[in-house]
């Protein structure tokens, strides 16, 4: 596979990801609220950090990337 259809594909593949989040917002409403995914706030500061968020995400790339690399 050439490199200028893997830029088409992920274009592809963005477009149907920004489409989806614009038009379904309650879809990914979940995302960022999982149980482990840390909040602090203090009157003057605000800390996050997706830890859980981040673990399902790189599991998903990572199964899609595997399917993907074996076909």
């Amino acid at each position: 596979m050439s490199f200028s259809s893997i830029l088409i594909w992920l274009g592809a593949g963005l477009l149907a990801l920004g489409t989806i989040l614009k038009f379904a917002p309650g879809a990914f409403s979940w995302f960022g609220h999982l149980p482990g995914d840390l909040r602090i706030d203090d009157e003057n500061r605000h800390l996050f950090v997706p830890v859980t968020s981040m673990i399902v995400v790189s599991l998903i790339l990572s199964l899609l990337l595997n399917w993907w690399l074996r076909r």
